[in-house]
């Protein structure tokens, strides 16, 4: 999971002080890595570092930023890239025909077979990253105009991705033909703009335009807004990001996260029905869930748990260790709101069972007479290649035990977790990937 963003502007020439706070609101796609590329009279020049946006760039990096184009990228801690500083997006590569960047969102599945036969060409790459194979196909092709090299590049990719480039005088954005990785256009004033979600859009004062359709690259130079190709094949919206990985005041593929969310929790009542005294939400992509379920029980709701706001995402940590320090920081009990209560605790999955175990010790210390957990979404049963990044089998609690196995393992009184039919018909039944849950993958 990563986030991306990219301004073009006809004639602004600090446009990566709009990209800058883009990725500010794109933040919680990633916080390994960041960075931004810009156009420079025909010159990409870029910078990146390590850490979250505002602690790698200063304001004299950002400054020296000029352009009328710029792309850029937080990225979070992939399992099959290496972490050091070479995989840090935007890319920028340069060809015959010039220089390019892209900023990449997602998997290309068959990227070491790709790359493989780059390499018996005599092709060199200085990084893991499959972004990085994107740049060399359309290298490969050079021979040809640019578009019809970036088509040919993407005929040879399969997996889940949405990804921006950025050449001498144009911006180009891609979504893959199942619509798996989230990609949207917006505009600010006369100026247009690419985003993972459409957030970005409201944090810099522009408004949103439409979804780039599966399948569809779109092309945006002086001429406007024009479509390349379309080549949709069946929506499969990657379910985890209306469940997680998107921010609740984003609209994915036309649908409210949040309302989403809130669906959610209505549903997971109505699936099981519980008497408690409390209803509370893991913070934070548990809230939304939680206060639909409390609307939908009647049962108050209430905020039990405080979160550090200067801890990242646990998921996304790369080290269990890390995943194991972070909950012991992040969360404390309110326990004026806690002791002798039965409470319900909502939160929007179990993968590991890391957090939820910490936070169910937690309310316990804190007093709680009872602890029900209900998840907002299916039992993670199944290993994802498409981007979530749980690559062994072994790491997912609900693959390896049952529910009342796992209940028992955390400390909770009761556990139950959403059905998939229900979490589709919440999220709007619009086409989605069910791999991790039901493990039907579209590629």
């Amino acid at each position: 999971m990563s986030g991306i963003i990219g301004v073009y502007s006809r004639e602004k020439y600090d446009v990566s002080q709009i990209a800058y706070y883009g990725l500010y609101a794109l933040q919680h796609r990633g916080q390994i890595s960041c960075g931004m590329a810009v156009n420079n009279n025909g010159f990409i020049d870029y910078f990146k570092g390590l850490g979250l946006i505002n602690e790698a760039f200063s304001q004299d990096a950002l400054n020296k930023l000029i352009g009328n184009i710029a792309i850029g990228h937080v990225r979070y801690a992939s399992s099959h890239e290496g972490k050091d500083g070479n995989n840090i997006q935007p890319l920028v590569s340069g060809y015959k025909k010039g220089a390019l960047a892209i900023s990449l969102d997602g998997r290309i599945i068959n990227s070491d077979k790709l790359r493989e036969e780059l390499e018996a060409e005599d092709v060199l790459f200085q990084s893991d990253s499959d972004a990085e194979v994107i740049a060399k196909l359309i290298a490969k092709f050079s021979h040809m105009p640019f578009e019809e090299a970036l088509l040919q590049a993407i005929s040879q990719i399969k997996g889940s991705y949405s990804f921006i480039i950025m050449t001498q005088d144009k911006l180009i954005g891609a979504r893959d033909p199942f619509g798996l990785k989230p990609l949207s256009l917006g505009k600010l004033g006369n100026d247009y703009v690419l985003a993972s979600e459409s957030c970005a859009f409201d944090t810099i004062g522009g408004e949103f335009i439409r979804d780039v359709e599966p399948g569809e690259v779109l092309l945006i130079d002086e001429k406007g807004v024009s479509t390349l190709t379309k080549g949709f094949q069946k929506r499969n919206h990657c379910l985890f990001e209306f469940i997680y990985f998107a921010r609740p005041d984003s609209y994915l593929d036309g649908r409210s996260v949040y309302l989403s969310r809130i669906e959610a929790g209505k549903q997971l009542y109505r699936e099981q029905i519980t008497e408690a005294d409390l209803v509370i939400g893991a913070p934070d992509s548990g809230i939304e869930a939680a206060i639909g379920y409390a609307e939908e029980s009647k049962i108050p709701y209430g905020e039990g748990l405080i979160k550090n706001r200067y801890v990242g995402r646990t998921f996304i940590q790369p080290t269990q260790q890390m995943r194991e320090k972070g909950v012991r920081i992040k969360l404390n009990a309110l326990s004026e709101n806690i002791k002798g209560k039965r409470i319900v605790l909502v939160d929007d999955s179990i993968v590991r069972g890391t957090t939820i175990k910490r936070t169910i010790q937690i309310l316990r210390s804190a007093g709680a007479k009872e602890v029900h957990v209900r998840i907002s979404s299916p039992p993670v049963i199944n290993t994802c290649y498409l981007g979530i990044d749980t690559p062994n089998k072994d790491s997912l609690i609900a693959a390896n035990m049952t529910v009342e196995e796992i209940s028992k393992m955390i400390g909770a009184d009761s556990l139950y977790y959403l059905s998939l039919e229900g979490l589709m018909k919440a999220a709007g039944n619009n086409g989605f990937c069910n791999g991790c849950f039901g493990g039907q993958y579209p590629i």
